[in-house]
């Protein structure tokens, strides 16, 4: 699930994870853990050689569990210190390095495995996971994702947050190596006039959609988790 900032795909991610009993991992959040990383080493951030030598250096350890996601650091959960103002502002830069992107991702894929996971960032479609079987794009109006974010933090005017938004939406979609881009066989979703489960539900009705014929197993499987009755089709089997 791809998408820009204040989009909901963490809230999303993580509730569609748990309808269907998947794992659930959170991209932006390993970025984010090593830019803390770097801010706490007095790396410059804004030198992309004095980033690039010292990536490979922190052990950064993702949790699956979509009801309590955790991301650990050299041994310590930064799931808090990562959602700061100083590391908010600098991700972007961090995260534009070829050499952090080529470990992060080599993590990622890791961790996916065979599948079974919900995974969101800004190009899991296109990079990551190219060939997932269900792509989500989501979107919404910068207004409601300045709002959204708002919501998360405070401090800030509408004004401010929607301008950061804006910035951060520019370095992310022109960085170089693996840039925030809608896959061609995304489904674009925008949540600007939806609750929150109204899109989630709308994000199940997708991968079933989508699962149902090519993975009958996993689909039937997915719905006796969700405590979903069996289709037509499977009690007739």
């Amino acid at each position: 699930m791809d998408g820009p900032s204040g989009s909901g795909k963490s809230s999303v991610s993580k509730g569609v994870a748990r309808a269907l009993g998947l794992r659930y991992l959170d991209t932006g959040a390993m970025y984010r853990a090593m830019t803390w990383w770097m801010l706490r080493e007095d790396v410059p951030v804004d030198d992309p050689a004095a980033v690039a030598a010292r990536a490979g250096e922190p052990v950064l350890v993702s949790g699956t569990d979509p009801a309590a996601p955790t991301i650990i650091v050299d041994g310590a959960d930064v799931s808090g210190p990562i959602r700061g103002s100083e590391v908010t502002g600098a991700v972007s830069a961090v995260a534009a390095v070829p050499a952090v992107r080529e470990r992060l991702v080599a993590l990622q894929r890791e961790i996916i495995g065979t599948g079974g996971i919900v995974v969101e960032g800004r190009d899991i479609g296109t990079a990551v996971a190219p060939d997932a079987q269900v792509k989500i794009y989501l979107t919404a109006s910068a207004e409601a994702r300045a709002q959204r974010r708002n919501a998360e933090v405070t401090g800030a005017t509408i004004a401010a947050t929607q301008a950061d938004l804006a910035r951060r939406d520019h370095l992310d979609s022109t960085r170089k190596v693996d840039p925030l881009a809608q896959a061609a066989d995304a489904i674009e979703l925008d949540t600007t006039s939806l609750g929150l489960g109204e899109v989630i539900e709308e994000v199940l009705r997708i991968a079933r959609k989508h699962t149902v014929g090519t993975d009958g197993d996993s689909a039937r499987q997915a719905r006796s988790r969700a405590g979903e009755p069996p289709t037509r089709s499977e009690t007739s089997e």
